[in-house]
C-alpha cells in the first residue's frame, strides 16, 4: 500500500505502475439468492476463480522461430489475453505451449522447455495477476501435427496448412506419433505431394515415450516457477496424446498400444507424473476431445475410433489421478471427421451433461467444463445455472467470442442484471453515468 496516498496504491512487486482494483474486475460486489451462478466464484483446490468465465486457449502464433528467443512470449499476450483478464475474465489459459522444441504445433508456438520461455510467461503471469486474473498453460506435444508455419502463411499459398522445413526453423524428421508411415499424415498426403499441409510422422520409441513423460514434468516445475496458477494437459484436437488415444491414429503392438488401458498408458503416466511435481493447491485440468466424430464410417468400422464412451470411461480414471476438470471439446484427429474442432461446438454441451452424469452416478466427483460457439449471456448463464442439478458444465471456456468482445464478461454480467466490478481506470465513466441517471 502506498502510505502517502492509499487510494491509489499500487500492485507490489511489478517493475511499472499498475494501481490496484478495489474489487477484482468481474467479481459481483454482493453475491444473492438471485446471482446466477455463471457469477459465483468456484474454488479448485487452492486457488478461487472470481466467475466461472475461462478464456480458451488460443493460438497467436507470434513467437519467434529461431534464436534465443523462440517460442517465448512477448508482450503481445500482454495485450491479447491480458486484457481479458484485466475485464474481468476469471481464468485465461494459454494456448497449446510446447514441453519440448519438437512438440510445438507451429515454428511460431510457445514453448516451456528452457529459462527464456520461463522468464517470459512469468511476465504474462504477473501481469494477470496484477488485474485480479488467474492463468493456466496449456502443456502439449502436437505429434503428427507439428512443424507447421504460421495459418497465414499457408492462407497466403492457397491452402489450409503449410510445412515447416527445416529453412523455416522446422522438424520434419522429427514429427512423430504413436505410429509412423506416409499414410498416417494428417491429412493424408505423403512428404513428396506439395499440396500437403502435414508431415508424415514416424514411430515414437519406448525411450521417446518415457522422455516425454518427464518433459511435461519439468514443464510444469516451469510453469509453477513462473507463477501459473492452473496447468492443462493437451489431450485432444488431434494432437499427441489425442493420436494415442484413437485406435484411429494408434496402431501399436506394445504397452501403448491396442487395448483401452494401454492407448490410455501414456496420458495416465504424464498426469501422475504432473501431479507428483505440482503443489497440491494447483489445480490440474484436462482437455479432451469427446469424440474423433468417424462414428458409423467405414475407416472407423475397420480400426474402432475415440468416441463418448471411451470418454465416460476415461472420464471415471481422473479423480484418483488427481485431475479436478475435465474441459470437453472434440474433433481434430482425422481429416474426414463429420465435424471439425471448429464447428461441433453445440453438440459440446450434450457431451458436458453426459460425462457428468455418469460421474455422479458412480459417485465420483469431477468438474467439467464445456467449450464451443458459446456467445450470448443467456446460452452462457444456462450452461452452468444448477437449480435442478442438471447443469452440463461447471464451467464454460469462451474462446471466438472474446476475440470478438474482450470484454464479454461485463457485457454478460450487464445483459443478465448483476452488479460486478469494473477495472478500476474504465469504471468512472460509468459511475458517473449511474449517478447521472439517478439524478436525473
Amino acid at each position: 500500500m502506498d502510505k502517502l496516498n492509499p487510494e491509489n496504491s499500487p500492485v507490489p512487486g511489478l517493475p511499472y505502475f499498475i494501481p490496484t482494483h478495489s474489487v477484482s474486475p468481474g467479481t459481483v460486489k454482493e453475491i444473492s439468492a438471485r446471482t446466477p451462478t455463471i457469477f459465483h466464484p468456484l474454488k479448485i483446490r487452492g486457488v478461487t476463480l472470481r466467475n466461472r468465465i475461462c478464456v480458451s486457449p488460443m493460438c497467436h502464433y507470434s513467437c519467434a522461430p529461431t534464436g534465443p528467443q523462440t517460442g517465448v512470449m512477448t508482450p503481445l499476450y500482454f495485450t491479447t489475453v491480458g486484457h481479458y483478464a484485466y475485464e474481468g475474465a476469471a481464468l485465461v489459459m494459454l494456448e497449446a505451449t510446447g514441453v519440448c522444441s519438437t512438440g510445438r504445433i507451429s515454428v511460431n508456438c510457445p514453448g516451456l522447455y528452457n529459462d527464456a520461455q520461463q522468464n517470459g510467461l512469468k511476465q504474462v503471469a504477473d501481469f494477470i495477476h496484477a488485474q485480479g486474473g488467474l492463468i493456466g498453460v496449456q502443456l502439449s506435444h502436437a505429434g503428427r501435427k507439428s512443424s507447421t508455419q504460421a495459418p497465414w502463411v499457408a492462407l497466403r499459398a492457397g491452402k489450409s496448412s503449410a510445412r515447416a522445413d527445416i529453412i523455416h526453423g522446422g522438424w520434419p524428421k522429427d514429427v512423430v506419433g504413436p505410429s509412423g508411415g506416409q499414410d498416417l499424415a494428417w491429412d493424408g498426403k505423403t512428404d513428396d505431394d506439395p499440396t500437403g499441409g502435414y508431415w508424415a510422422p514416424r514411430a515414437m520409441s519406448r525411450a521417446e515415450i518415457k522422455t516425454l513423460v518427464v518433459d511435461f514434468a519439468e514443464a510444469a516445475k516451469r510453469a509453477v516457477t513462473a507463477g501459473a496458477d492452473v496447468i492443462e494437459v493437451y489431450a485432444s484436437h488431434g494432437y499427441l496424446f489425442h493420436q494415442f488415444m484413437s485406435p484411429l491414429t494408434n496402431h501399436r503392438t506394445d504397452e501403448y498400444g491396442g487395448s483401452f488401458e494401454n492407448r490410455t498408458r501414456i496420458i495416465v503416466e504424464t498426469i501422475q507424473a504432473i501431479r507428483a511435481t505440482i503443489p497440491d493447491t494447483m489445480p490440474l485440468f484436462v482437455r479432451i476431445s469427446t469424440t474423433d466424430w468417424m462414428e458409423g464410417t467405414e475407416t472407423a468400422a475397420q480400426t474402432g475410433s475415440w468416441d463418448l464412451e471411451s470418454t465416460v470411461r476415461f472420464a471415471k480414471l481422473l479423480p484418483d489421478l488427481g485431475v479436478d476438470v475435465l474441459d470437453v471439446s472434440s474433433g481434430g484427429n482425422q481429416h474426414q471427421a463429420v465435424h471439425t474442432l471448429f464447428d461441433a461446438g453445440q453438440e459440446h454441451a450434450r457431451f458436458a451433461a453426459t460425462i457428468r452424469k455418469e460421474l455422479r452416478l458412480s459417485g465420483q466427483n469431477l468438474l467439467i467444463g464445456t467449450v464451443g460457439e458459446i456467445t450470448n449471456s443467456k446460452q452462457a448463464r444456462d450452461l452452468l445455472q444448477d437449480n435442478s442439478g442438471l447443469a452440463p458444465a461447471d464451467i464454460i471456456s469462451v474462446g471466438r467470442q472474446f476475440l470478438r468482445d474482450p470484454g464479454w464478461v461485463l457485457r454478460v454480467a450487464s445483459d443478465l442484471g448483476v452488479d460486478a466490478a469494473w477495472p478500476i481506470q474504465i469504471a468512472r465513466p460509468q459511475i458517473i453515468n449511474e449517478k447521472t441517471r439517478a439524478i436525473l
